[in-house]
This record gives structure tokens, C-alpha cells and sequence, in this order.
């Protein structure tokens, strides 16, 4: 992460304690009941006690201090959503423009790789055509740079962040003593300002990271690019493939199945995209913030020592309630994400284990990154409380082989047609017992509840309306209305 995390400008030169870490000229901070003349505890740097603005920026050097300003007034300008989502993807930028750990530095994608990606994705679709069910998801495939990622996917992080975001937003009005809020509106409105600010420098720096780690636009098990658009980022693939020992075409034509895997079912899964977005939403709802770490985090708002912020927030200010809605909230998320991952494993397996001699060693190194993560991922967990990985992806992977071999290929995709007739986390825990049970078939029942209305004579027919009609004439191939 920078050292600039919150807008506040470079600190001022010191010496190291020998830890790689800057002195802090003032000694730490305090917490958001300061003392004196300091109501707001800001903490004091080089005296000034009785003057939070002068703490805050009297031991900057002229030059960090106008671009500490401005970042400032940046921040206190804002009025928009719970998430200054303007600031977040500037801050991307500029992370993606600083290049990964290892100096790479992005680039523009050249014609070749181009054309490279596009025929990896049109093969991946014709292998995939004997996997699944599923017909193709992908109307274009299209090679990004990092700046194009982080550009194409700030839509879907802002529907997964501002929900958990608008709660610390609201927490942060309450930061100040009860007496003081029915005449501090104002300063209220400045707190969440400045909050909004914050969790767009923290994002930002978050998705600006993960832009250098990722290979597409569903590496987190979710839809974060444009529907229909197949991508992979040359760049990263050909990080990822360094001293792998594998050629570069299989590489990316193994990752180019996954991707077109994802784009397959999202596109074809109508409900699919909902339900996930809705369970983080859901998840969302019953996180609390912890106003004590806010509190903290509030009072030591000091620019000359900007780590203290960082190091708070980084803690994590968000706790799951321990209650049964949560915890099934929990589950209910975690459980999709593993189905939809596992699907994909499975279905990319059974695409390329016959073509690729690489298959297997790819798909175990694939694995085991989803299911450790990268430091980006892991501050997305303390920023939103939330870690995006399926953790039973094993589990769920080796659920959907066997559904293949027991019901074949169309069987294990009709699973997709209704929410309800998926595997559930028990029968994550019984693959087997789920394989072999009969499981409901929706378009059979609609056959049923229409042929009974034609039988049961015209009174019947009315109450149910042409409905009934509709679903009598579409349930012919097993299928119902579904759009296959």
C-alpha cells in the first residue's frame, strides 16, 4: 500500500527507527475525546495544541503542504454517495501507473496480443461447446491493459462496496458526542465528506493493486466487467506464467476457458448475477461498525503521520452481528460463490484435460491462488468485512463431476434454471447423497399444475389465466421456459 493512503501528501523527511518506518515528530496520537483546547482530538504536532489545523499541518514543508491542501479540499468538497468514487479510481490510476512489486509497468496492448486473445477465446468457446450445455456467453473478446480494467470495473465495485460503505458513512456522524450533534451539522456533513474520501483512497489503492494481479474480468468468482465482454490482461498472463515451465499459448488458453466459462453461465443464468450481488448486499446489512476504532481512527487524523490512519482502518472497523440471519447470510454467499467457481473448475477440467498437457498442473496452480488470495483481496476483507473466495471450492468442484457423471451433461446444467434446485452447503458436506436424490423438477411440475387445468374444465382454466398455457406449451423438451 502507498504511504500516501488518504490524500494527506508526502510526510515530512525523517530519520528511520531502524524499522523501515518515518519518527512520528508528535508521538502518536490521541483518541476522538481530546484534551484542552483540542475538542475534535486532532492530535498536536510541534505544539499548537489549541489549533487542530496548525497539529495537522505545521510540521509540513512548504512543498507538501499546497498538495496536502488541495487533496484536503478535495476530500471536504465532496457530496456525493457514501464512496468518493472520483478520488478511488484517480488513486487506481496512479497505483497502476506506479507498477506492480516486481517493476512491471503497464502498457498498451498491442495489435498482436490483441488478435492472440481473440482467437484464444473463439477456441475456448468451440472446446467449451462439448463441456457444457451452456452455449456461448461472450459477444467480443477483448484484451485490457490495467488502466482498462480498473476503468471497466469500477461500475461492479461500486454496487459491492457503497452498501457496507453507507453504514461507516452514517457511523461517522456519530463519532461526536450525542450533545453536540443537533449543533455540529456542519461538521457532520465535513466527518462524512472526509469519510467518503477515505474509503475512495482506500478502494482505489485496493483495485489499483488488484489490477496487477489479475488475468480477467472474473477473477473473484463475479461479473465485474460488461456483459458479454470475454477478457484477459496479456500483461498479467504473462506474469503469471513466468517460471511455470509452461508455453505461453496454453496459458492464456486455459485462462481464456475460464473466462469464457464465467461468461457462459452469467450470461445464461439470468437470475445468477442478482443473487450474488444481493447476498453481499444482504451480508452487508448485518455488519456493524466498530465506533470505537472509528473513533480512534478520527482522532488521529494527522497528516504528518499518515501510516496511524492506515494502520487503523487496516484493522478492521467492521464486525459480523453473531446471528442467525448472518450466519445464513454468510453461508448463502459463501455457498454461491463455491457453486459458481466449482461449475467453471469442472466444466474448464472436462474442456482441457483432453487438449492440454498443461491442464492439470494449471488447474491445481488456479486453486490454490483463489483459495489463498492476494493482498489486494485481503484489504478488500478489512475495507468491506467480506473475503470474495469460494472456500469450498474443492468441495463443490468434485460435487459437479460427479452430477456429470450421474446425470450427464444436460442434467448438471438444468440445476441453473431456478435458485431453489441447487446443491446447498449440506449437500456440499454429502455430494453424493445430493447426486442420487431426486431432485425437483420445476418444468415438470408446471406440466402438471397446467394439464390438471385443462382437466378440471374452465373454471379452473380461468382462475389461472393463460399463465397455465404458457407454461403447458413450453415444458415439452424438460426444460420450461429457460432460456438455453
Amino acid at each position: 500500500m502507498s504511504d500516501t493512503p488518504f490524500g494527506f501528501g508526502l510526510p515530512p523527511e525523517e530519520p528511520d527507527n531502524g524499522d523501515g518506518k518515518k519518527k512520528d515528530p508528535a508521538g502518536g496520537g490521541q483518541g476522538a475525546g481530546g484534551q484542552g483546547g483540542n475538542p475534535f482530538g486532532f492530535p498536536g504536532a510541534g505544539g499548537g495544541g489549541d489549533n487542530p489545523f496548525a497539529a495537522m499541518f505545521g510540521s509540513m514543508n512548504p512543498n507538501d503542504l499546497g498538495a496536502a491542501f488541495q487533496q484536503l479540499g478535495q476530500m471536504l468538497s465532496y457530496e456525493g454517495g457514501p464512496v468518493n468514487w472520483d478520488m478511488a479510481k484517480q488513486i487506481a490510476r496512479q497505483t497502476v501507473a506506479q507498477g506492480t512489486a516486481d517493476g512491471t509497468k503497464d502498457e498498451s496492448v498491442g495489435p498482436a496480443e490483441r488478435a492472440a486473445v481473440e482467437e484464444a477465446v473463439r477456441l475456448a468457446d468451440l472446446w467449451l461447446d462439448d463441456a457444457t450445455s451452456l452455449p456461448s456467453g461472450s459477444t467480443t473478446a477483448v484484451a485490457w491493459s490495467r488502466a482498462e480494467w480498473v476503468e471497466a470495473t469500477q461500475p461492479a465495485w461500486k454496487e459491492l462496496v457503497d452498501p457496507v460503505a453507507e453504514r461507516v458513512g452514517a457511523a461517522m456522524g456519530g463519532v461526536l458526542p450525542e450533545e453536540m450533534q443537533a449543533m455540529a451539522g456542519p461538521l457532520i456533513g465535513m466527518m462524512r465528506s472526509m469519510g467518503g474520501a477515505m474509503f475512495g483512497q482506500q478502494i482505489g489503492q485496493a483495485v489499483g493493486t488488484l489490477a496487477g494481479e489479475v488475468v480477467g474480468s472474473t477473477d473473484i468468482g463475479l461479473p465485474l466487467g460488461p456483459a458479454g465482454k470475454a477478457a484477459l490482461l496479456p500483461l498479467n498472463i504473462e506474469a503469471f506464467g513466468k517460471d511455470l515451465g509452461v508455453p505461453k499459448d496454453e496459458i492464456r488458453l486455459y485462462l481464456a476457458l475460464r473466462e469464457a466459462a464465467h461468461q457462459r453461465l452469467f450470461a445464461h443464468v439470468p437470475w445468477l448475477r442478482s443473487h450474488l450481488f444481493g447476498a453481499v448486499e444482504g451480508y452487508a446489512r448485518g455488519i456493524k461498525v466498530d465506533t470505537a476504532k472509528l473513533e480512534d481512527a478520527v482522532g488521529q487524523l494527522d497528516v504528518s503521520n499518515p501510516e496511524q490512519l492506515q494502520e487503523a482502518l487496516q484493522q478492521g472497523m467492521f464486525q459480523p452481528e453473531d446471528t442467525p440471519e448472518q450466519k445464513a447470510a454468510l453461508a448463502r454467499l459463501e455457498t454461491a460463490l463455491a457453486l459458481v467457481e466449482g461449475w467453471v473448475d469442472a466444466v474448464v477440467h472436462a474442456a482441457a484435460k483432453p487438449r492440454l498437457t498443461s491442464a492439470d498442473a494449471l488447474r491445481e496452480m488456479l486453486r490454490r491462488r483463489r483459495a489463498t488470495g492476494g493482498p489486494a483481496e485481503q484489504t478488500f476483507a478489512t475495507l468491506i468485512g467480506l473475503e470474495l473466495r469460494p472456500r469450498r471450492l474443492r468441495d463443490a468442484s468434485r460435487l459437479w463431476a460427479s452430477l456429470t457423471d450421474a446425470r450427464g451433461v444436460d442434467g448438471r446444467d438444468d440445476l441453473w434454471e431456478h435458485p431453489d434446485m441447487l446443491p446447498t452447503a449440506s449437500d456440499l458436506d454429502d455430494p453424493d447423497g445430493f447426486v442420487h436424490r431426486e431432485h425437483l423438477d420445476f418444468s415438470e411440475l408446471d406440466k402438471m399444475l397446467g394439464e390438471a387445468a385443462e382437466q378440471n374444465g374452465p373454471s379452473l382454466k380461468k382462475d389461472n389465466g393463460a399463465e397455465a398455457d404458457e407454461k403447458t406449451d413450453g415444458s415439452d423438451d424438460g426444460k420450461g421456459d429457460s432460456d438455453k
